[in-house]
């Protein structure tokens, strides 16, 4: 639950001005008293009691505190396309009940509202024009009136309730106070991760211990041959076919099972395309996020490391670990992932304070729409590194215009793009589209297979 009070972001009330009533009121009464002692009329005095009583009774009780406004954001857990809570809460800390509360709140186009009301009397804000208008309710002594918002949040990212204001008048509507403001609360969508399953290939498994086959013996559970009983051995991994063939004891050597260390790369030098939200088109970031979320989420369970990295001016970087905890960093990570251009190459700033393990798979997730991202692929896999780039740029990308040459210039990118991915297999850079479970089996194959292949020349 997040809140902002109106005592750390509201800007301070300064009183309570008149309104256009008490001004009238006044004059009314003026205007009659004078009248009545220029013409010397009584009856004139008595139309004007009634204002000038009326006025003082409701001025008895002149109120002196504002009220009081916070935001409370219920964003625990929220994935994009769930339902979204949040309610502004309007309170009287003074002796002298408001008659009239009018508040106002902005909200992000990505978090739509489709119902708000104060407590259980609740309107369509779909059919009443929206739900930033003004709702207007009563607030009694010392007591606080919600008003609570409910809809869908659309897409991931840290998307704003706010900010809000109110105004309440008091003494029969002839004072009004100043407009009370809070700043924004910020609540946390994260991106929705589709089932993502790969196959347990992986490079090199570096760790002592995880699910993955590694060329090491070990105890494990693949077989790697069978061999004389030595010291140190099992008595329960004795061969006993074998044994009584050769007359000696053998024993079923096994591979030990190790984990690995995933380290997902996000390119963000450049965004194309327009987001829908969550259940319409996605854009390149979009793609991104819920891509590395999936990634993330999948190798998390089994076991491994992963570690995060943003190919940008940034250089934001998340350090490889394991576990659920890690899980939720990593999604934690993602909420502040924006698309930043930069005029200068990253690849330094990116890879020079921290060296990447040589046993690491390397999972870039790239709409290549920028020179540098091809040349920082090339340059790791020259490097030795085990690298698999994923294509996140939207199949149904439109041409900026259908005026003049722009279709032709569409046609030469796409390909001038097509011979940067051809480039980069000929580097040894396999390059496959994000299509969720699956996408990357047979290039993970392709990466096993080329990691424990002898290397030329080997002796």
């Amino acid at each position: 639950m997040t809140t902002v009070p109106t005592e750390e972001a509201a800007e301070p009330a300064a009183g309570w001005a008149p309104t256009w009533a008490l001004g009238r009121a006044v004059l009314l009464t003026g205007v009659l008293l004078i009248a009545a002692v220029l013409l010397g009329r009584v009856d004139l005095v008595v139309l004007a009691a009634p204002f000038a009583l009326g006025t003082a009774y409701a001025l008895r009780r002149r109120p002196t505190g504002a009220p009081q406004l916070e935001i409370l954001a219920d964003d625990a857990h929220l994935v994009e396309g769930g339902a979204m809570a949040g309610t502004v809460s309007v309170s009287n800390p003074d002796t002298v009940a408001y008659d009239v509360a009018v508040v106002r709140a902005r909200v992000s186009p990505w978090l739509r509202v489709e119902r708000v009301g104060f407590g259980g009397a609740g309107v369509d804000v779909r059919r009443s024009g929206g739900a930033d208008r003004p709702f207007v309710t009563s607030i009694p002594t010392g007591r606080a009136v919600d008003l609570e918002l409910s809809g869908t949040a659309l897409r991931w990212g840290r998307h704003p309730i706010g900010p809000a204001g109110a105004r309440v008048a008091a003494a029969d509507g002839l004072l009004v106070s100043r407009a009370v403001i809070t700043d924004p609360v910020r609540m946390r969508v994260y991106p929705e991760t589709e089932q993502f399953e790969a196959v347990e290939a992986m490079p090199r498994a570096a760790g002592l211990v995880g699910a993955h086959h590694s060329r090491r013996p070990g105890e494990g559970g693949e077989l790697a041959g069978v061999r004389v009983f030595g010291p140190g051995d099992r008595l329960r991994r004795i061969d006993w076919r074998v044994s009584l063939r050769a007359r000696q004891l053998h024993v079923a050597a096994t591979l030990s099972d190790r984990d690995a260390e995933v380290v997902v790369l996000l390119d963000v030098l450049a965004e194309a395309g327009r987001s829908g939200g969550v259940k319409g088109a996605a854009s390149v970031l979009d793609t991104t996020v819920r891509a590395a979320a999936a990634i993330a989420e999948h190798y998390l369970h089994r076991g491994d490391r992963v570690a995060m990295l943003e190919y940008g001016p940034a250089a934001r970087r998340l350090r490889p670990a394991t576990g659920r905890r890690q899980y939720l960093t990593v999604l934690e990570w993602l909420l502040d992932v924006r698309a930043e251009a930069s005029p200068h190459e990253p690849y330094d700033q990116v890879f020079g304070p921290q060296v990447l393990s040589a046993d690491a798979l390397v999972v870039v997730l790239t709409p290549l729409l920028d020179e540098r991202s091809a040349q920082m692929l090339a340059r790791l896999a020259r490097g030795g590194r085990f690298v698999v780039a994923v294509d996140t740029l939207p199949t149904d990308l439109a041409p900026p215009g259908e005026r003049g040459w722009a279709p032709v210039a569409f046609r030469l990118w796409r390909l001038d793009r097509d011979t940067m991915i051809a480039q980069l297999r000929e580097h040894g850079v396999p390059v496959v589209r994000w299509a969720g479970a699956g996408s990357l089996d047979q290039v993970l194959r392709d990466v096993a297979r080329l990691a424990t292949a002898p290397r030329v020349g080997a002796r």
